[in-house]
């Protein structure tokens, strides 16, 4: 099947998911919660195969474990009313076995012990910890909306990026070496359509972006403001993923989601955008 048109079907089949599974609000989106975790183990995994191709051996196991113990601690937090001091401990106790388990190893695992950490504490941080900012969201006010603007601005980012340049970048192409695919057409477009994705946020759910803070910025401000914020970082996620993969040497993390590769290819953009959007939103509008 043609990529653009495997492209196009899963965009089709995946946003009614996405939009689906957010506007789930049991136990503070606890189908969302895990449907991050599950997406993390993965990435990470996908994220472990990519150092293997650099000779920093960890295995598959640990880095879906290490992958999915943040989310999954914010998860205990957000869903279950866990103590947030619980998620620290789960973030040391990780720390410390990735600093430790070479100890009691010899020869060649002794001398790839350097590159084991830098691979866990890679692994533990990304895609997870950034991920996990979503989770966090989920104990705002109309979080379910909040949610759905932040995941929308990036996917139509990413989305009309690809159709800008498809069909007016051919002459704009090369301007960040790590993407020479990319254009300027294209970044420019999906930049646009996150900051109308803001604006539509605040003509239809002006609540959402109501300002609390001392400056009042005025609704549709605010929404074009944040989704300039958000449609910026999640190009630079994008981007962050297409250094790490051209330094393994690799076309695509994976192979799990046709016409888009692996699972960190398609939330690359979500991950970074993750926590910016939030401390963007959790300064202006709910302080």
């Amino acid at each position: 099947m043609n990529k653009t048109i495997q492209r196009l079907l899963m965009f089709c089949i995946g946003l009614p998911l996405v939009v689906l599974v957010v506007l789930v609000p049991y136990k503070n989106h606890l189908t969302m919660n895990i449907v991050i975790v599950i997406l993390c183990s993965i990435g990470a995994a996908e994220l472990g195969g990519l150092f293997k191709k650099k000779d920093m051996t960890i295995s598959f196991a640990e880095t879906a474990a290490l992958g999915a113990l943040i989310p999954g601690a914010m998860t205990l937090f957000s869903s279950f009313h866990i103590n947030e001091d619980f998620l620290s401990g789960v973030m040391i106790l990780a720390a410390i076995w990735i600093v430790i388990s070479r100890v009691f190893c010899k020869g060649e695992k002794i001398k790839q012990a350097l590159e084991y950490m830098g691979a866990g504490f890679a692994a533990l941080l990304y895609p997870g910890f950034f991920m996990s900012w979503i989770i966090r969201m989920t104990r705002w006010e109309n979080a379910a909306f909040v949610i759905l603007m932040f995941l929308l601005m990036v996917i139509s980012n990413d989305s009309a990026a690809w159709a800008c340049g498809m069909l007016f970048g051919k002459n704009n192409r090369g301007i960040i070496p790590a993407s020479p695919n990319k254009s300027i057409a294209g970044y420019t477009g999906g930049l646009v359509t996150s900051m109308l994705i803001g604006l539509c946020a605040a003509v239809f759910f002006p609540e959402i972006l109501e300002s609390k803070h001392y400056l009042a910025i005025p609704t549709m401000v605010s929404g074009i403001f944040i989704g300039f914020v958000t449609g910026i970082t999640g190009s630079l996620g994008d981007l962050t993923e297409s250094v790490m993969k051209r330094s393994a040497n690799a076309k695509d993390s994976g192979f799990i989601i046709p016409g888009r590769g692996g699972v960190l290819d398609s939330i690359d953009s979500i991950a970074l955008a993750a926590p910016v959007f939030y401390v963007v939103y959790w300064f202006f509008f709910t302080n």
